[in-house]
């Protein structure tokens, strides 16, 4: 069953033998808490195991005679693939493909130039820009233009919404000890002379983390992990 944050909050309050409200408020807790479930989201979104993965089926679109996607959700944090929703042989956007490429790429450049082409059995260049979530929708640049609008399925990692008592921790894998001692060792900051994190709960927090990081490091048994031929897409 999910973990509530107000559940790690009461835990943590226990830990620290006060479990009404005096010395440290709900307010800090919940700050503290959601820190450490930022802390713990970086990490597991490097696993690079989809844990986050989310499909947009619906909002982004390349526009005819545009250098730039349009619907981009606000919440991107890194993007796993962009690609046409019509995928079928007989669709006006078969064979196109969306790849990732620097900006400033001979390839990109050159793309950049070219007239207007038709969306299909072409390949189209993207860059992510700007700063991305939390600070904003990423601008996505593509190159060359097409002559006619492409309705795109664009999947991504989201960053994390807000954090409240009453949410549930977003976090796999059973993460519950690791985010009470991070709470703890920096709510106990508040007390000591030093104002510094604990670090025997610091130490404690690392242990759970690294043993959360393993756990979830790989998500199906039934094929061993290999790596795809070199130079793959080149076969004929």
């Amino acid at each position: 069953m999910a973990t509530l944050v107000s559940a790690i909050e009461t835990s943590v309050r226990l830990q620290l033998t006060e479990t009404t409200a005096s010395f440290w408020t709900s307010a800090e807790l919940v700050g503290w808490i959601e820190r450490g479930i930022k802390d713990l989201w970086r990490s597991i979104v490097d696993l690079k195991q989809e844990h986050y993965l989310t499909v947009d089926a619906t909002n982004v679109s390349l526009a005819a005679d545009s250098t730039t996607l349009t619907g981009v959700p606000s919440d991107v944090h890194k993007v796993y693939m962009i690609e046409p929703r019509d995928l079928t042989t007989s669709g006006s956007n078969a064979g196109l493909i969306f790849s990732p490429l620097d900006y400033n790429h001979d390839d990109f450049q050159l793309a950049r130039s070219q007239s207007a082409i038709d969306p299909s059995n072409s390949v189209i260049y993207y860059a992510i820009t700007g700063q991305g979530s939390p600070v904003n929708a990423p601008v996505i640049r593509t190159a060359p233009q097409v002559n006619s609008q492409v309705l795109l399925a664009f999947s991504y990692v989201p960053t994390l919404s807000p954090i409240v008592a009453g949410s549930v921790v977003p976090i796999p894998g059973e993460a519950d000890n690791a985010l009470i001692a991070w709470t703890i060792a920096w709510a106990t900051a508040k007390e000591r002379e030093d104002k510094s994190p604990d670090p025997n709960y610091l130490a404690v927090y690392a242990t759970e983390k690294r043993n959360l990081m393993e756990s979830l490091g790989l998500r199906q048994y039934q094929e061993p992990m290999i790596v795809d031929a070199v130079f793959k897409e080149y076969w004929s």
